[in-house]
């Protein structure tokens, strides 16, 4: 059976969340109008309760609009790059699909991102995303957060990253000390 949500950081997790922030959003506006219009049907005007209900229905209906306009916006991992790096993944290594993180001056959209021990790397499918900043922005929230040793690389390239990545996998490192707060911080900082 096909998971109904995908859960964040897996493969497809973005492209899952317009399907169904779309389908949340216009089934929150048709319940808000079909109060409305119960209301104007049983009573003959538009002055009665079920109204006031059907605008306060209105506004989880435009906080999920304004989610599904977030995640229209952003691309998710795309099925070469997956096929590419899928093969690079072991038990040591904590890996992530389709992070999208957001800072006050720019979006970093990160199709893959790999952590193994203090390393932390990722790769970006978009032209216009600054790796130099994303790094900042990363390092930043993990100081922030008080978790200290952790590299940083963002990559743009896809040979560089799978290259990476092979190291990543030939590397015996032991476990970040932090580790479980480093995975709960990039979930948390990422739409």
């Amino acid at each position: 059976m096909k998971q109904l949500v995908v859960p964040k950081g897996s493969y497809g997790y973005i492209t899952n969340r317009k399907k169904y922030t779309a389908l949340r959003t216009v089934l929150f506006f048709a319940i808000s109008a079909a109060l409305y219009i119960a209301g104007i049907i049983s009573t003959g005007s538009n002055k009665n309760l079920l109204t006031i209900v059907a605008i306060l229905g209105c506004l989880p209906a435009c906080k999920s609009a304004v989610n599904f306009i977030l995640f229209m916006r952003a691309k998710g991992c795309s099925s070469a790059l997956h096929d590419k790096v899928a093969a690079y993944e072991d038990d040591a290594m904590t890996v992530f699909y389709d992070m999208y993180f957001t800072s006050y001056q720019k979006n970093y959209p990160l199709s893959h991102m790999a952590l193994k021990g203090g390393m932390l790397c990722g790769i970006t499918e978009h032209p216009s995303c600054d790796c130099r900043e994303a790094e900042k922005h990363l390092e930043q929230m993990l100081v922030q957060e008080g978790i200290k040793n952790v590299t940083v690389n963002i990559f743009s390239q896809e040979d560089k990253y799978v290259d990476r990545l092979s190291r990543l996998v030939g590397m015996q490192v032991e476990e970040h000390k932090d580790r479980e707060g480093i995975v709960n911080l990039l979930y948390d900082i990422s739409i």
